[in-house]
């Protein structure tokens, strides 16, 4: 089945993208925002993070968290929202023929927040909470160190929920003052799927979002390469197991390589027919868990690979996974291997939009942070098309001396030891 989408923008400069389903029986609404923890200043970290919480805790028509959630819930749908480096996004599913309120409910809390003073005061202690538990999570903790580590001291390399002291200094002006810098109409996408009808979208859209005033959208500060990066970072902790995170500078959102990029990391770290799977986990047993994921951002991006294993173990590990990364710089892949990574991106990608909900996540995050939306045909094709040579020059573009990070959250963890090992590896 061919999927397709249409367009639209209003006069303001909200951008309107519906999905057609007509067999489904949800419809799927998402509101996009060009902004996240990367739009922060310093001593305002996680203010992206935090309003998102508040967004949810009562709107004008809605006053408060319960008559939100009531509203959605009670029509057999669900509602969240997430913030990342670079995007926000708030969402809910429902059946279908709740189009109507799925839109009202969405463009009630984000246009007409109420930002109580004492919703505030309770959430704050809430978003505490949530930094406290990540903190908690040696697998989610040593992520953090990873990319305090590789971008250093400026936005990109702060945790997006920020930190216990940032958040709590954070008021009600400051929501105020981003909301009007960033949740401006040319900034936002509007991305709906399911069983709908796009021009019901588009006029549903102008009744609620076309008294928003048109101003220009913002952008972010570029990376700061001149920002001091640390080549290990290290924590000691008094549990069993070691939690290993590396990182290699990777490339921009648009970047022509971006898909040989990802037929690299399958080929690296994804599933268990991947190389580190079988090298670390199935042919040592040095790990229970062990894989690699890519993100992009606008200029820059990472190659990130995590693992799991027992304290005597990481030395090895580490040498074992630089010894895969070099493998990809200095042996060509055979063509059975290309193929069967082929295969496995492409089926991958194909299951990752099974339904509604995927499909008007994927529109609506192209259109904002690409200004187009590709084909999954023309995905799958240019996937298929990815060669060993690509692969190698992918390879030689990433992996480079000096630019590897790594990061330990595990008992006895020392971060000078962990430069040694690194030098060692000549990483």
């Amino acid at each position: 089945m061919t999927i397709s989408w249409e367009i639209s923008e209003l006069p303001n400069g909200l951008r309107i993208v519906t999905t057609p389903l007509p067999t489904a029986q949800s419809v799927s609404v998402s509101l996009f925002t060009g902004t996240g923890s990367r739009a922060e200043e310093r001593g305002s970290q996680g203010l992206a993070h935090f309003l998102e919480h508040m967004i949810f805790k009562g709107s004008e028509r809605r006053p408060t968290a319960m008559a939100i959630a009531e509203a959605v819930e009670g029509a057999g749908g669900v509602l969240n929202a997430y913030t990342t480096k670079e995007v926000t996004c708030f969402w809910n599913h429902l059946p279908f023929d709740k189009l109507e309120l799925a839109m009202d409910v969405l463009a009630d809390m984000v246009l007409h927040p109420l930002l109580d003073a004492q919703e505030m005061e309770r959430e704050r202690s809430v978003v505490q909470q949530e930094i406290r538990r990540n903190r908690d999570q040696p697998g989610v903790w040593v992520g953090e160190l990873l990319t305090q580590a590789l971008f250093g001291d400026q936005p990109l390399g702060w945790s997006t929920a920020g930190n216990e002291e940032t958040v709590a200094t954070i008021q009600r002006q400051h929501f105020l003052d981003y909301m009007d810098a960033w949740y401006v109409p040319a900034n936002l996408v509007l991305s709906v799927a399911g069983n709908v009808d796009h021009q019901q979208v588009v006029t549903l859209a102008r009744r609620h979002f076309q008294d928003r005033p048109a101003k220009p959208s913002p952008s972010f500060l570029p990376l700061d390469s001149d920002v001091p990066a640390q080549r290990v970072a290290a924590e000691a902790r008094p549990i069993s197991q070691a939690n290993l995170a590396m990182a290699l500078p990777a490339f921009a959102r648009k970047d022509p390589d971006r898909y040989a990029l990802m037929i690299f990391n399958s080929l690296l770290g994804r599933g268990m027919s991947s190389r580190l799977f079988k090298e670390v986990r199935e042919k040592r047993g040095l790990a229970y868990s062990v894989g690699s994921a890519v993100s992009r951002y606008f200029d820059t991006g990472l190659l990130l690979i995590s693992a799991g294993v027992a304290p005597q173990n990481l030395k090895e590990a580490t040498r074992v996974i630089v010894g895969e990364l070099r493998k990809l710089l200095e042996e060509p892949v055979s063509e059975e291997e290309m193929t069967r990574v082929r295969d496995y991106s492409v089926g991958g990608f194909r299951l990752s939009l099974e339904t509604s909900m995927a499909l008007g996540q994927r529109a609506g995050d192209l259109l904002l942070t690409m200004d187009e939306i590709e084909s999954i045909e023309s995905v799958v094709e240019k996937l298929r098309a990815i060669t060993a040579d690509d692969v190698m020059r992918v390879a030689h573009r990433i992996v480079q001396a000096g630019k590897l990070v790594l990061a330990v959250v595990g008992p006895d963890a020392q971060s000078e030891e962990l430069g040694e090992l690194l030098a060692a590896t000549a990483a």
